[in-house]
Parts: structure tokens; C-alpha cells; sequence
């Protein structure tokens, strides 16, 4: 990949906008408007595409201090606008819009280019190689993954999938929890179950991890371990049957994460923020700073002194940390230590209380808290049909992740988990899921994906070398409006980069397909004319590497066959 390159579309409004700003310039030079800080010059997509494939109101913006019509100033812009390879036609519209129409052949000339360049056509450098670090799922090793955990995983990934392809580095963190209460309660959990599994009558703590699963892996580790931890002190066995057991359950997390298509790159232990002295440090920062405070039996951080609506303990009076004081050693390490630009952390909507606080550290560490970006996830509630679904068929518990996937399979799980926007609850229909059905919308896309390949295939079968296509023949109406949205990809991957939505990936995708499947009902592809076969085949390929980059940033396949 050229690493200095913009891909097509996105270099297009730069174009109109540096020519928009010139322009600008020049009116000031000529009189036409006052010398005064110009503002910022921005073209959008119009919502009615009636109105061209870019507009802007810079003549409304303009308005406001040249004391003109705005009308009249995008008259006055549109005579020194200069003509080029690019635009077509410019229309000025009340109240003040200039709308601006491509020319068919820079839109045809963007197949070669797509043609040329592969999947790669929609990268770009613009996150000059930031260090982000997205930290998601982080589930505590004490249980299996569940459905929401699925989703968390989902739009990490896919996140992770776009930044990268917009020049950022990017590192994939699971935060593994594995020092406090939970893991305390974890062993003893264990133990119990341990000693159940030998015939050992031994109460079960009452706040016990109750599931089914925590029986199956003390079994597990009779099978591997025999009797021996009935012969230490039950301290000593549950601390080493708590570690044992920990490291499984990682296992079988990181297991049922591959399968879904997420491998992370670190999976970083909270346990090691105590062991090299990171929590000692990074207190000692903040107590020297002023911001930590002791009161009614406890160790607090002044959270108040940055903006805070209440202050919040660190140490409890029992002297043992807080899940927050773990949290602030944590991003001491990521800011301080492993300097990422940007940290971006994909947590359950029940964390939303924990955010303020975590960007309040973030400015106490003397960090700007800008670099910190939390998203925040609803709840999936699974369903068939109509009819909500609660308990798993096998164990008559909790629904894991691992059975959904096996149920409907990782393509239909990542798209699902994706199709809704992080802050909208999401009813995930199994059904719906497993149908090969244009109902379902991954088979949809993946269908429109696979009808490219056997058109591909059918031409290659006829011996048709299309290489040399006349993509200026490309001039109908379904033809450029196929060409307009696959350029449209470049900006959703610019948008879900300034928004962090990957969702709008899901939409796009459908439509591109919705496009794709309208055109091939209006346009023959292979035909008796070899000339606009030719030309056609190259706008089918180029369809083709647009679709799939879409379906590969969502990590999903894109079948040549269904």
C-alpha cells in the first residue's frame, strides 16, 4: 500500500474543499468579500442525491460576517471556482448551497482504480500511525463468556479491523481480572465443587459462583490432579486450585474468542500492576499531587478537584484495594508506561458511573483526558421469533456465547452483534440468524458476494479476458449509481474513525448489495457486445473487492459459493 496515498473519494473533497478555500482567498484579494478569518470550509453528502454528490453551506457560513446575501456570495465563489477533471456541473441553491455533480468519467475512472489497487484502494494514512490500544470483552476468568460479552467482543474487533485501515497501529487488549474478591470467592467456588466431585461433603460459600460449568471443571481437574489438594490445608488448596482454575477458564475464553474470529494481542494481567510495583508507584504519584485523601477508615481520590460529582475510594478500610484503584494503576501503565496516543475502552453500559472518574485520573495523571474514549454497550437479549430466550437447552443455565455461535455460526454472530449502534439495545433473533434467506441480512450480503463470483466465474469459463475493458462505456444510471456507493466506503471508514461506530458497516454493506443485485436486474452483464461486456465485468470485479473489504472489516467471509 501506498502509505501516502487518500483513497479516491476522500481525495475528491479535498479537492473541493482546498478549491472552495482558494476561492474564498480570492474574493477577499478582489474585493468581492471583507478580509477576515476565513471559517472552516466543509462539503457533506446531501441527503437527496437529486442535489449532486456534494454540497456545502460555506456561503451561509460566509454570511455571517461579509454582511451579504449568501446567495449572492455563492455566485460570486462559483465564477472563480476553477473547472477540472472532476466536477461536472455546480448548482447554486437557496439559501445558500453550492452543490457539486462529478463527472462520469473520474466516477468510471475509480473501477481502474479499484481494479488496480484491490481492497487496498480504501486504506488510507490518515491516523499516521497513532499507537491506540482498544481494550474489550476483559470478562472475569470466573465463568464462561455470555451472549453480551459476544457483543463487546464484536465491536472491538471490527473497530480495531477500520483503525487499522486508516493508518493507525493498533494493539487488541483483554484486561484479564485476576486479583480481588471475585477470585477469592472463584477458588473457594472451586473447592467446594472439588471436594463435591470426590464425594467430600464441604459447604458451599453463599456467594458462591453457582453454574453448572464450575462441577465440569472441578471434574476436570480430579481427572488431571487426582485427591492431592485434600491433603494440604484448604487455604493452600484453594489458592492453588483458584490459579489452576483461572488459567482454564482463559483457556476456554480465549477458545470460544477464536472461534468468533477475535484473537487478541495481549492479554494483560491485573495481577501484575501489584507484583512490579505499578499500583505503589502511580499512588505515590497521586498523593504527592494532592489528590489522595484518607477519611472514615478509607483511602480516597479527590475526584471533586477535577470535575467530579463525588470523590471515590481507592482503599477500602480493610486495607485492600478497590476494583478503581486497579483501574488507576492500569491506565498509569497505558498512558505512562507503554505511551499509547489513544486508549479506547469497550465496557457494558452497567460502567457507565466508572467513566467520569477513570477520565478524572486520566487529568490527574497529566494526561489530556480526550486521548481516553469509553464505549459503552447495551444488553443483547436473545430470542426466537417472538419469544425471548433465557435459559440454555444443555445445562438449564446461562446462555454462553459458545452456544450461540455453534448454534448459528461466527458469520451470523459478528454481523448481528454489529447490525445496532453500541448504545441501542439489540434482540439478537437465532432464528433469523440461521435462515438462507434474504430475510437474513449476512446471507443477503454474503448471497450478493457470491452472485459476483459466479458471473466472475462464468466469464473466465467463456474465456472473456475483460483486462482491457473501456470503463468510460460505463454511462447508465444503474451503472454510476452502483460506482457512487462503492466510492462511498472510504467515508464510512473515515466516519467510524471520528465516531467510533463500526456498526455503520452493517448498512452499508446491505445497501451496497440492495445496489448491486438492482443493477444486475437492469443491466446484462455478458452479452453479445464484447465491448460493454468487457466494461461491464471490470465494474462487476470492482463490486466484488469493494464488498468483500466491507464483509473482511467486519471479519466476516465472503463466500464464492452458497
Amino acid at each position: 500500500m501506498n502509505k501516502n496515498r487518500i483513497n479516491g473519494v476522500i481525495r475528491a473533497k479535498e479537492q473541493l474543499v482546498n478549491a472552495l478555500a482558494e476561492a474564498a482567498s480570492q474574493a477577499q484579494r478582489t474585493g468581492l468579500l471583507p478580509v477576515a478569518t476565513l471559517p472552516e470550509v466543509a462539503v457533506e453528502r446531501p441527503q437527496n442525491s437529486e442535489f449532486g454528490d456534494y454540497a456545502t453551506s460555506f456561503p451561509l457560513k460566509l454570511a455571517r460576517t461579509a454582511g451579504k446575501n449568501p446567495l449572492s456570495i455563492a455566485a460570486d465563489l462559483v465564477k472563480i471556482l476553477p473547472v477540472d477533471s472532476l466536477v461536472a456541473d455546480v448548482q447554486i441553491a437557496p439559501p445558500g448551497f453550492i452543490n457539486f455533480t462529478f463527472k462520469n468519467s473520474w466516477l468510471t475512472s475509480q473501477v481502474d482504480a479499484i481494479l488496480e489497487e484491490g481492497e487496498e484502494f480504501v486504506h488510507s494514512d490518515a491516523g499516521k500511525g497513532l499507537k491506540v490500544q482498544l481494550e474489550f470483552v476483559s470478562a472475569n476468568p470466573t465463568g464462561p463468556l455470555h451472549v453480551g460479552n459476544g457483543r463487546g467482543a464484536i465491536l472491538g474487533n471490527v473497530l480495531a479491523n477500520v483503525l487499522k485501515s486508516a493508518g493507525y497501529n493498533v494493539e487488541q487488549e483483554y484486561y484479564v481480572n485476576d486479583a480481588g474478591n471475585q477470585i477469592n470467592v472463584f477458588s473457594r467456588s472451586l473447592y467446594a465443587r472439588y471436594c463435591q466431585a470426590l464425594n467430600i461433603e464441604y459447604p458451599f460459600p453463599e456467594d458462591g459462583y453457582q453454574g453448572a460449568y464450575l462441577l465440569d471443571l472441578a471434574k476436570e481437574i480430579v481427572a488431571e490432579e487426582g485427591d492431592r489438594f485434600l491433603k494440604v490445608p484448604p487455604s493452600e488448596a484453594e489458592q492453588e486450585l483458584g490459579s489452576i482454575g483461572i488459567n482454564k477458564m482463559l483457556d476456554c475464553i480465549r477458545k470460544d474468542l477464536e472461534l468468533l474470529g477475535v484473537v487478541f494481542d495481549v492479554w494483560f494481567r491485573e495481577s501484575s500492576l501489584y507484583k512490579d510495583g505499578t499500583y505503589q508507584k502511580v499512588m505515590e504519584i497521586l498523593r504527592r499531587d494532592g489528590f489522595i485523601t484518607e477519611r472514615e477508615g478509607a483511602v480516597w481520590f479527590v475526584s471533586t478537584a477535577l470535575g467530579d460529582d463525588k470523590d471515590n475510594v481507592v482503599v477500602r478500610g480493610d486495607g485492600s484495594p478497590t476494583y478503581f484503584a486497579s483501574d488507576i494503576a492500569y491506565h498509569y501503565d497505558k498512558f505512562i508506561r507503554r505511551k499509547f496516543d489513544r486508549v479506547i475502552n469497550i465496557w457494558g453500559a452497567d460502567h457507565q458511573g466508572h467513566v467520569s472518574r477513570m477520565k478524572a485520573v486520566v487529568s490527574a495523571l497529566g494526561i489530556d483526558p480526550n486521548k481516553l474514549n469509553v464505549i459503552l454497550y447495551q444488553l443483547v437479549t436473545l430470542c426466537r421469533g417472538q419469544e425471548v430466550v433465557r435459559l440454555s437447552k444443555r445445562s438449564g443455565d446461562i446462555i454462553t456465547l459458545r452456544e450461540v455461535i455453534e448454534e448459528v455460526g461466527a458469520d451470523a454472530c459478528r454481523f448481528f452483534f454489529l447490525s445496532r449502534s453500541a448504545d441501542s439495545q439489540m434482540d439478537f433473533d437465532l432464528e433469523l440468524a440461521k435462515k438462507q434467506s434474504q430475510e437474513n441480512p449476512v446471507y443477503y450480503v454474503q448471497y450478493a458476494h457470491a452472485r459476483i463470483s459466479s458471473i466472475l466465474r462464468l466469464a473466465r469459463q467463456k474465456g472473456i479476458d475483460y483486462s482491457s475493458g473501456n470503463v468510460s462505456l460505463l454511462t447508465s444510471e444503474p451503472e454510476l449509481t452502483l460506482i457512487r456507493k462503492m466510492l462511498r466506503l472510504g467515508e464510512v471508514i473515515e466516519v467510524i474513525t471520528q465516531t467510533l461506530e463500526p456498526h455503520h458497516l452493517t448498512y452499508y454493506s446491505q445497501d451496497l448489495a440492495t445496489i448491486f443485485h438492482s443493477f444486475y436486474k437492469q443491466c446484462r452483464v455478458i452479452t453479445d457486445d464484447e465491448t460493454l461486456t468487457k466494461a461491464r465485468l471490470k465494474l462487476v470485479e470492482a463490486t466484488r473487492i469493494i464488498l468483500a473489504k466491507a464483509l473482511h472489516l467486519m471479519g466476516i467471509t465472503a463466500p464464492e459459493k452458497m
